[in-house]
């Protein structure tokens, strides 16, 4: 993915990140492209992913607001892990 994608300015993302130990993160961002690179630099990313890069792009929703995007984010997070693979697979290709 890169960073040149189109972002609408009301646009949430969520997305689902394969860490390189094959964890699986969470997280929310208005471009997503960038924060895949973020998340794969030196300085930049969460905490969680610092360690465990590089990170590559596996799921990502939609949302027309930060509180949807966040509810959403929320409910991935309590799933378990075959539940996140699962959700995973039922996704388009990015």
């Amino acid at each position: 993915m890169t960073d040149h994608s189109p972002v609408c300015q009301n646009t949430w993302f969520v997305y689902l990140v394969r860490c390189k130990d094959a964890t699986l993160y969470c997280g929310i961002a208005k471009n997503p492209g960038r924060r895949l690179i973020e998340h794969n630099s030196a300085d930049k990313g969460a905490k969680y992913t610092r360690g465990r890069r590089p990170v590559q792009l596996v799921y990502l929703e939609e949302f027309s607001s930060r509180v949807q995007a966040a509810r959403r984010e929320y409910q991935i997070k309590k799933m378990t892990r075959s539940q996140k693979i699962a959700l995973i697979q039922t996704a388009t290709a990015l």
